[in-house]
This record gives structure tokens, sequence and C-alpha cells, in this order.
């Protein structure tokens, strides 16, 4: 009986923080036994424990309660805590599985992008790319689709730094031109590498976004250009897209559109 008694105020509590956290001037003792059908007193009693380990503060002025700071604290511990790699590594497998291509993931560093995990699907693929390996931003898929959200001034630094030189005969080498196929990537949500990194390999790639909304990483699907036709990527942006939303939300991502 004690233990489901503990139970139940364990229940209550989060109740009540779910509510005032929804409310962003806070909310009184009445309003929360209103909305939750528990009785004043014991509202009170939950919420003074809340305070007394600041999960919840009371504003002096208006009597009402929030959020406190210890949430602050805990979250930066989860986020800090989270493996991009272990997050993302079921969704890529699920990729694996629904294409049998090889899935990339990457993450960008100083104007560059970096493998930290590939998986090779069914098909026979040789491709240049290795977990640890860096590759150019301007001639991939992945690269392009996080390019695509970095800030202008961070984009024409690159550009400025590393150029766009030639990887085939494909290769977007106009400033201009490249600048027009990123405005495209962010209004399509994905980006793709139509050989011009590698001859004969055609790639999708949608950028992936951490707890304040960064561009900081990105997943791929490569296959030989004779299997990824114009089709099946059109097939495929769907899939891609709800993927890269998914491990998206797992770092902390907020989505503004539903």
């Amino acid at each position: 009986m004690e233990r489901e008694n503990m139970v139940k105020s364990v229940s209550r509590a989060l109740d009540i923080i779910t509510l005032v956290s929804s409310k962003k001037g806070g909310l009184g003792v009445t309003e929360i036994a209103n909305q939750i059908d528990i009785n004043k007193s014991s509202v009170y009693r939950i919420l003074t424990t809340l305070v007394q380990y600041g999960y919840v503060e009371q504003d002096m002025e208006t009597g009402r309660y929030k959020l406190g700071y210890k949430f602050l604290e805990v979250s930066s511990k989860l986020l800090d805590s989270i493996d991009l790699r272990s997050e993302a590594k079921p969704f890529l497998q699920e990729l694996e599985n629904f294409t049998n291509e090889v899935i990339h993931l990457v993450v960008y560093d100083q104007g560059e992008v970096v493998y930290i995990e590939k998986l090779e699907g069914n098909e026979t693929l040789r491709m240049h790319s290795k977990v640890g390996k860096r590759a150019p931003m301007h001639c991939t898929s992945v690269g392009k689709a996080i390019l695509a959200h970095l800030p202008s001034s961070v984009v024409l630094d690159i550009l400025e730094r590393k150029g766009l030189p030639v990887h085939t005969d494909k290769t977007i080498t106009d400033k201009d031109e490249f600048i027009q196929e990123l405005n495209q990537v962010k209004q399509r949500g994905y980006a793709l590498d139509l050989e011009e990194n590698e001859t004969g390999i055609t790639c999708i790639a949608v950028p992936i976004f951490d707890h304040l909304g960064k561009a900081i990483a990105a997943v791929s699907i490569s296959g030989p250009t004779i299997r990824m036709t114009e089709e099946r990527l059109n097939e495929l942006q769907t899939q891609m897209q709800r993927i890269g939303k998914q491990i998206s939300t797992r770092l902390g991502y907020e989505s503004k559109i539903n």
C-alpha cells in the first residue's frame, strides 16, 4: 500500500511538472488543483518538495509556480551524454535494410565532412569513403546538405578557403551556380550528388540538426547511378527526410514544421 502511494505521488508530481511547464507565467496552487483534480493541500505538499529540490520555483510577487533551473542542469547533462553515432545507428540500419545500398553518417568539421559511420548494404559498391576519412563539402550530398543550413558568411568563407576543385566532369565549379544549388537544397530539404564526387555514383542526403537547431551532421544513401534513377531518388527523399527528422529529434531538435 505504501509503495502504491509513493508511485501515485511520483505520478502526481510529474503531472504537476508537465502542467507548470506549459504556462510561461507559471500557475497557482488552485489552478493546478482544478486542472488535475487533486486537493489543494496535496498540490501544495508536492510543490513544496519540488521547490526544495530545485525543479520548481515560486514567484514571490505572484505566488505562482514555474519550472526551476534544476531542469536546465539535468537537460544539459542529457544533451552532453547524447552520442550521435549510437542515436543514429538504428535509423541507419533501417535505411540499409530498406535500400540495400551504402549508408553514410558524417559530421561537419572545419569546412569538411568526416565519415563517422558507414553501413555497406548488400549490393556491391566500391567507394573511397571509410570511417574517419574526410571529404569535401561542395561535391558530396552530405556536404551540400549541411552547407545549405550554415550561415552564408560561413559558406562563403569555406568556399574561399577550400575553393570548388574538380573531382569529376559533373562537379559544380562555378560559385554562383553552387550558391544557387544550396538554395535549392534548403528549399526541398535534401541534397543530391549526381556523380559530382565519384564517377558512376549518385547519392542523396539530408541534414541532421542538434538541440540548438544547428546542422551538425548528415546522413546519405549512395549507390551506382544505374540504380539511383530519378524515379528512385524521388521515392527515397520522403524516407530520407523522415529519418533525418527522427535522428534530429533524438538529439533534442524541435522542428518548427509539423
